[in-house]
C-alpha cells in the first residue's frame, strides 16, 4: 500500500480511470455485438438502427484512449466491410 500521499492521490484517480475504461468498453461490445448480430440475421432495418451506434461507440472509445485508434480503425472497417457485402 502507498504511504506517500500524492501516491494514495493517485491511485483514487487510476481506480476512477479504470471504471471509466471498464463501463466505456462494455458498452462498446455490447453495440458491436447487436451490430454483428443484426448483420448475420441480415435484417437491413436491424442493421442501419444498430451499426452507426457501433461506429459511434468504438469512435468514442478511441478517442477517449480505452482503445488504441488502429484497432478502432480495424474493427470499424470489419464491421462495415461485412454489412457491406450484404
Amino acid at each position: 500500500m502507498a504511504k506517500i500521499k500524492s501516491a494514495k492521490k493517485r491511485n483514487i484517480t487510476n481506480e476512477k480511470c479504470r471504471q471509466r475504461n471498464v463501463a466505456v468498453k462494455s458498452r462498446m461490445k455490447t453495440l458491436v455485438k447487436q451490430a454483428a448480430e443484426a448483420i448475420e440475421s441480415k435484417d437491413a432495418v436491424k442493421i442501419k438502427a444498430t451499426l452507426p451506434e457501433a461506429l459511434s461507440e468504438i469512435d468514442r472509445a478511441a478517442s477517449k484512449g480505452v482503445i488504441h485508434r488502429n484497432s478502432a480503425a480495424r474493427k470499424k472497417s470489419t464491421l462495415q466491410r461485412i454489412a457491406g457485402a450484404l
